[in-house]
């Protein structure tokens, strides 16, 4: 049943446009509310893509929390904060996960698309690993604080005070930017989605080997992090007893959780890329995430957080599943030290003195 807005004006009401709630007219948010909640992401954001990655379903649970409280406080409503029309919200996301995975399908199917789904991030997981990503980390670790911060919260926060339109505006900048540092992780695991995303020639070539360089001729620009010469003497010694002071030892999985996210210890700083090479794929993942969250933005006002949450689930948990059946893209390999820097084994232990 629609709501009547002159009816909503006399009683000192006002109608809260992509909510759908009444909420009392004039009152607005304290400008120092939104800044705390970017403030909450943005510290999850370090932790879980930098400093405790395996902790992140922990993290976002409770930055979620923070979030949720801080909104509440603030007098927004579980309407305003897109707790609402749950049965819609989830048949529109049912559909959209069927089709997400309709359309994976066909896109492991066919050789043109098929290195997309090459991601070594999930390739390099064992299968306990990949069900742990797939069923937790992902949907909780991900997309509920994702979902609930800035298509639920910051998006209430900003369309009290300034409308639904700026709302719209300043949670889809936000949510592409706080893809930045999944996006260089991205330029290790994925070469072929970071040039897309990059806005590159998809037949562009990928990393070269070590050695095929030519001197002066801009080449080193083709590589991708990971894919730079091997490591060899001290330099190969040096990697491995970084990896050991990590404690990564033993732990081919955290092996793979710090090489994707560029160098042992998981600074993310991917070790030969050039800089512009850098700036151009996370701008690029920028502009699309943000795209994106426009697009999620919409399905909340159509559906509530169910819709966008449900969608968000599919497309990032069914690509770890659909990254194990794609098969192997023989027409753009990963080249050998590319994926030797993602799955390097741990070296031997030496035996202790005296053993």
């Amino acid at each position: 049943m629609e709501r009547e807005p002159g009816r909503a004006a006399r009683t000192g009401l006002q109608v809260v446009p992509g909510a759908g709630a009444v909420v009392p007219a004039g009152r607005g948010v304290s400008a120092g509310v939104p800044a705390s909640a970017v403030a909450v992401l943005v510290a999850a954001n370090v932790l879980n893509n930098r400093l405790a990655p395996r902790l992140a379903p922990l993290t976002s649970a409770a930055a979620t929390g923070a979030l949720v409280v801080m909104a509440r406080r603030s007098g927004l409503s579980w309407a305003e904060l897109g707790f609402h029309r749950r049965a819609r919200g989830l048949r529109i996301g049912g559909a959209l996960a069927s089709a997400v995975a309709a359309a994976y399908t066909v896109g492991i199917a066919v050789p043109a698309t098929r290195r997309f789904f090459r991601d070594e991030r999930a390739l390099s997981l064992s299968r306990a690993r990949a069900l742990e990503e797939a069923l937790l980390q992902v949907p909780v670790g991900t997309v509920l604080l994702e979902e609930v911060g800035f298509r639920g919260v910051l998006h209430a926060l900003v369309a009290r005070s300034h409308g639904h339109g700026t709302a719209t505006a300043v949670s889809s900048v936000l949510f592409g930017l706080w893809h930045i540092l999944p996006a260089v992780d991205m330029m290790a695991a994925n070469p072929a989605l970071s040039r897309l995303a990059a806005g590159e020639a998809l037949d562009a070539p990928a990393a070269r080997a070590p050695g095929t360089e030519g001197a002066g001729n801009g080449s080193a620009s083709e590589h991708t992090p990971g894919a730079s010469e091997t490591p060899t003497g001290s330099d190969a010694q040096g990697a491995q007893s970084a990896q050991g002071a990590q404690g990564t030892q033993g732990a081919p999985d955290m092996q793979a959780t710090q090489a994707t996210r560029g160098v042992p210890g998981g600074s993310g700083i991917p070790g030969k890329a050039p800089a512009w090479q850098v700036a151009r794929v996370v701008s690029g993942s920028v502009v699309t995430t943000g795209l994106a969250g426009m697009l999620f933005t919409e399905l909340r006002r159509r559906g509530g957080l169910a819709a966008p949450a449900m969608f968000h689930v599919a497309t990032n948990s069914l690509g770890y599943l659909f990254a194990r059946l794609a098969p192997p893209d023989r027409a753009h390999p990963v080249h050998p030290v590319h994926r030797a820097h993602l799955t390097r084994p741990a070296p031997p232990e030496e035996p202790a003195p005296g053993r």
